[in-house]
C-alpha cells in the first residue's frame, strides 16, 4: 500500500483488476481511525474522561483515541476509563478502555450486557466531567437495548424482517430508535450534566449524524408515528407490545433539550473522504499518461441489483464516448428485499446485476466491497469482475440470473474465484464501488 500508486497499463485484465484492488486499499486507509482523531481531541476536563462507544470502527477509534491522548499528556493515557463495543473479530488491544465484542447485524445478549454497562457508567457524572463517545456504523446492533415492555427477541426478529425487506438504513434505524433505551440521544440524557463529545464515522448516506447507529448521543427529529409508518410501509406485522409502545408518547430527547447545551459532535470520515482518496490517487498516479474519473455521488440508494444494471448501461454508453480510460466512482448503502435462500450481501448483488447485464463486454472492470470488509454477514468485502469472468462463468455453465433470483451472489463469485477478502478493515464508511472503462478498441 504504500508504493507509488501508478496508472496501470490495461493491457491485460489481471493489470486492471490489481489496480483496482489498489485503488480501494487507498481508500480504505483514507478513512481509518488512526489517522483521524489526533488532530480533534477535546480539552481535558477539571473532572473525569469516561468514553463510551459502539460500531464496527470502534475499538480502531478507542485505541486512536488512547495514542492521541498520551501524545497530548506526555505520555499518559491513564485518566481514560470506559468501554466500546464492537462487532466479533473487530478488536483491537487498548490499555485503558475495554474493548467488548458482539453480534452484527442480528443483535445478542452480549450487545445488551454492554449497553447497559454504558449507561452505568455516564449516569452518575457531573458538570465537571467529560463523555467521549466514538460511534460508527454498526453500533446499532451492537448496543441494543431494548425499551421497556420488549425484549430482546421482539428486536431480533424485527431486526431481521427489516434488513430483509428492502428499507433503506434511514427506516431500519428509525424503528430502532424509537423501540430503544440507549439510542436517540439517551446516552447522553443520562449522561447529563457531563459534557458529550460525539466522534462520528459515517456509513449513512447524507451523513446525518442522528442516524449514524441510530445516534445514543445526538437528539432526534423522528417520532414514533414516523417508525409505525415505516412498518405499514413495508407490511411488517409486530407483535401488540412493540405496537403499543410506539403509540404511547415515547419521544426521544429533543435538540432544544438541556441535555444536549453543552454537546458537540464531529463526523471524523465519511463515504465521501474514500471516494476522493480513490479520485485523488487516480488521477495523480495517471501522471502524463491520464486518465478521467467521474464520481456519481457517496450516497447512492435503491435496489442493489437494479442500480447494477443501471450502471452498466451507463458504462455502455459512456464506452462510446471515450478516448482514454475512465474511472467512475460511486458511494452509499443500496439495499436487498430478500425473496431467495441463497447467501451474498448488497455489493455482491449490486456486481451480479451490473455483471448480468454487461455480458462480458471488453475493456469495463468493476469492484464493489464494503468499506467494513464485511458485505452483508458473509466473510468477504465484496467482488471483482471483468471481461474473462464471463467466459469462466459460461465454462462452468453459472448463470447469473438463476443465482440473482435465489438472491445467492455469494455462491456465484465464490464459484469464480472473484470473491475479496480483506478481514475486518476496522473501519465503515458503507460501500465503496469503482467501474474502470477503457476506450473500445477498434
Amino acid at each position: 500500500m504504500n508504493a507509488p500508486f501508478r496508472l496501470a497499463p490495461f493491457t491485460s485484465e489481471e493489470d486492471s483488476r490489481q489496480w483496482l484492488m489498489r485503488l480501494a486499499e487507498k481508500a480504505i486507509a483514507a478513512v481509518h481511525p488512526d489517522s483521524l482523531l489526533p488532530d480533534q481531541l477535546p480539552e481535558k476536563p477539571a473532572g473525569r474522561t469516561v468514553v463510551v462507544g459502539a460500531g464496527k470502527a470502534a475499538a480502531a477509534m478507542a485505541r486512536a483515541l488512547e495514542l492521541a491522548w498520551a501524545s497530548q499528556s506526555s505520555g499518559e493515557s491513564t485518566d481514560l476509563e470506559g468501554l466500546v463495543v464492537t462487532r466479533y473479530q473487530h478488536g483491537a488491544a487498548c490499555q485503558h478502555i475495554e474493548v467488548l465484542e458482539a453480534s452484527h447485524p442480528m443483535p445478542d445478549a452480549l450487545g445488551e450486557q454492554a449497553a447497559k454497562r454504558m449507561l452505568e457508567a455516564v449516569k452518575d457524572l457531573g458538570e465537571d466531567d467529560l463523555v467521549i463517545a466514538l460511534i460508527s456504523g454498526g453500533g446499532s446492533a451492537l448496543m441494543s437495548l431494548p425499551a421497556e415492555g420488549i425484549s430482546l427477541k421482539d428486536k431480533q426478529a424485527l431486526n431481521k424482517t427489516l434488513l430483509r425487506c428492502g428499507a433503506t438504513i434511514r427506516e431500519i434505524n428509525t424503528v430502532r430508535r424509537h423501540l430503544s433505551a440507549i439510542k436517540g440521544g439517551r446516552l447522553a440524557a443520562c449522561a447529563h450534566p457531563a459534557r458529550v463529545v460525539t466522534y462520528l464515522i459515517s456509513d449513512v448516506p447524507g451523513d446525518e449524524a442522528s442516524l449514524i447507529a441510530s445516534g445514543p448521543t445526538l437528539p432526534d427529529n423522528s417520532t414514533p408515528r414516523d417508525a409505525l409508518t415505516i412498518l405499514e410501509r413495508h407490511q411488517i406485522d409486530v407483535p401488540a407490545n412493540v405496537r403499543e409502545h410506539l403509540l404511547a408518547d415515547h419521544d426521544a430527547p429533543q435538540p432544544d433539550s438541556p441535555e444536549f447545551a453543552r454537546d458537540q459532535h464531529i463526523i471524523l470520515a465519511r463515504a465521501y473522504d474514500a471516494l476522493d482518496a480513490a479520485r485523488r490517487s487516480a488521477e495523480v498516479g495517471a501522471g502524463e499518461d491520464g486518465i478521467d474519473v467521474r464520481v456519481l455521488g457517496d450516497d447512492l440508494e435503491g435496489e442493489a441489483r437494479d442500480l447494477g444494471t443501471a450502471q452498466a448501461r451507463m458504462a455502455f454508453k459512456l464506452q462510446d464516448e471515450i478516448t482514454r480510460p475512465l474511472l467512475v466512482l460511486s458511494g452509499g448503502e443500496t439495499s436487498v428485499t430478500v425473496k431467495g435462500d441463497g447467501r451474498g450481501g448488497r455489493n455482491v448483488e449490486y456486481l451480479l446485476g451490473l455483471f448480468d447485464s454487461l455480458k462480458g463486454a471488453e475493456g469495463i472492470y468493476a469492484l464493489a466491497i464494503d468499506t467494513d470488509g464485511i458485505d452483508g454477514s458473509e466473510d468477504n468485502a465484496g467482488a471483482l469482475i471483468g471481461p474473462e469472468c464471463w467466459k469462466r462463468a459460461e465454462s462452468l455453465q453459472l448463470s447469473a440470473r438463476d443465482y440473482l433470483a435465489r438472491n445467492d451472489a455469494y455462491s456465484f463469485f465464490d464459484a469464480l474465484d472473484d470473491l475479496i477478502v480483506t478481514g475486518p478493515t476496522r473501519t465503515n464508511v458503507n460501500d465503496f464501488r469503482a467501474i474502470l472503462i477503457l476506450p473500445r478498441q477498434p
